[in-house]
């Protein structure tokens, strides 16, 4: 198989994105994964913009790469000064780095109006640039930068400043649709001229998806000969985002049989999606191609009969190839199918009987209001009950929330819990930022004697919706609470006119799953 070079820019062109804001210690860990990942390149940034960029690569230097070359970047030399007095230049080379990416001007819209010098005098400085970290010892790849659009606009130019970098030495051309606008077909034409024109050098793809087609572009470039592939973790980057390494990766790999990543290592895809996004402490993306939670997410109970039956009849990849997994959804709309391949799932028995049961009663909580696609540890729970199999852990005889606004304290919020635990009678008193923060408190205390495992657990989301909006403020409410541990990530609800007894209903659930599923 041919190999592909997979170059990551994640860490530059992706904190490019509105509301993307990495810490040091953010680029620092998404490095060390990326590096983990086993990609070729991984780009750290612009090394003259700020000192944290700086900072960055020297951190980086110390702790070193095991797979992946860091990359810095930075542009082709002003207009207005030499090569060995650049600021971006020797920026790079201050980063000791193997591997460095300049920026330099293909459209001539660019040059003579951004630039502000001739097209002959840009070709010099293109390829001084190049030939200058060149002979500092660095492996240099050159991003050809709107290379279609100049290309549709003067193709000639757009192929001189190829060769004025060629020429000069570089290690690989990299042709970027940067304003996203072009289609495929216009992607393929002028990437096969390209890599027909210069045989002997590297030619890489990089693309962004103001037009949707980021993903199809960067795989199209490749059918034309681009061997070389620049992207980001999901599709992060400017306006609407470069190319989504998660979705072009496997469509490499699985759809055009080319060599990218092991096996062992492409698993790790969706982990590592959800990794950046929450470093990032950016909302999960759910239907993003092959790494999406919704990716293989199945709702029509059709769909899931054929499913049960057939793995391929709707789905066009095995979702562990890529470190995903197959989720069956319940609603109102599922049919008998969903039911049961939830009940499979689940080791548990399969009777259609006992089927429509458990779809009859999840449509009448629908009905109030539930919803239990996001809170499958409360479909579980459901479940057991229906199969009569559910013991309850501990039973509430009352609780009390107070919140008391004080001139000096702020606000402070206390939650009384009296449960029955057993033949015990615990009645603890817990205190919180808010009303849930001091329940899920006061609950906790009132469990850890009896039930130490809840201290693994701990809650990561918190959501609340209206659901009969036109109610007002007597509208019922659904609270959907997403709690983990060192296995695994669950979903609870509840739903009530109150937003405290809502809140309560999800956390009781999100505390018995954990209990039950330690005890199973």
């Amino acid at each position: 198989m041919t190999k592909i070079a997979l170059y990551d820019t994640t860490l530059r062109d992706g904190m490019q994105a509105e509301g993307v804001s990495f810490s040091l210690e953010d680029k620092l860990s998404i490095a060390k994964w990326l590096d983990g990942l086993g990609l070729d390149y991984i780009e750290g940034g612009y090394a003259a913009s700020n000192p944290k960029e700086m900072q960055f690569f020297q951190e980086m230097v110390k702790l070193g790469l095991k797979n992946s070359k860091l990359t810095a970047f930075g542009s082709t030399r002003r207009a207005d000064c030499r090569v060995d007095d650049d600021v971006s230049l020797n920026s790079i080379v201050a980063c000791k780095v193997p591997a460095a990416t300049i920026v330099g001007k293909t459209w001539d819209l660019h040059v003579r109006e951004v630039l502000g010098c001739s097209l002959d005098e840009n070709l010099v400085i293109c390829a001084e640039s190049v030939r200058y970290l060149k002979h500092k010892g660095l492996e240099t790849i050159f991003d050809a930068e709107h290379f279609f659009d100049g290309y549709k606009a003067r193709p000639e130019y757009a192929m001189k400043v190829l060769t004025a970098a060629a020429e000069a030495g570089v290690d690989a051309l990299v042709l970027c649709d940067t304003n996203g606008g072009s289609l495929p077909e216009q992607i393929f034409e002028i990437t096969q001229r390209v890599c027909r024109t210069f045989g002997s050098v590297a030619v890489g793809i990089h693309t962004h998806n103001d037009c949707g087609c980021a993903t199809a572009n960067t795989l199209t470039a490749v059918r034309a000969g681009a061997r070389h592939v620049q992207g980001t973790i999901n599709g992060l980057g400017e306006r609407c985002g470069n190319a989504d390494l998660c979705a072009v990766i496997p469509g490499l790999a699985f759809k055009m049989g080319f060599d990218v990543l092991p096996p062992e290592k492409m698993c790790l895809l969706t982990e590592t999606s959800r990794f950046v996004f929450e470093v990032g402490n950016l909302p999960p993306v759910t239907n993003l191609p092959y790494v999406g939670s919704s990716a293989f997410a199945h709702k029509a109970g059709l769909h899931v009969d054929a499913l049960r039956k057939s793995k391929q009849t709707y789905e066009h990849l095995d979702p562990k190839l890529v470190g995903n997994e197959r989720r069956f959804l319940i609603s109102e709309l599922s049919g008998k199918s969903n039911i049961l391949a939830e009940l499979e799932k689940a080791k548990l028995s399969q009777d259609k009987t006992l089927a429509r049961k458990i779809l009859a009663r999840v449509q009448e909580l629908e009905n109030e209001g539930y919803q239990f696609e996001a809170a499958s540890a409360s479909f579980d729970l459901l479940t057991r009950r229906v199969l009569g199999t559910f013991k309850p852990s501990f039973e509430l005889i009352k609780y009390h929330v107070s919140v008391e606004k004080r001139k000096a304290d702020g606000i402070v919020t206390e939650a009384t819990v009296k449960l029955r635990v057993g033949d015990r009678v615990e009645h603890v008193v817990g205190e919180g930022d808010g009303p849930v923060n001091a329940l899920d408190a006061a609950l906790r205390r009132s469990l850890e004697t009896s039930y130490p495992v809840i201290r693994e657990m701990h809650l990561i989301d918190y959501k609340v919706r209206v659901v009969n909006a036109r109610e007002g403020t007597a509208a019922r409410v659904r609270v959907v609470i997403e709690s983990r541990d060192k296995q695994s990530i669950w979903g609870t609800v509840g739903v009530s006119e109150n937003i405290i007894e809502a809140s309560w209903l999800a956390l009781v659930d999100s505390v018995e799953y954990k209990i039950q599923k330690s005890a199973s």
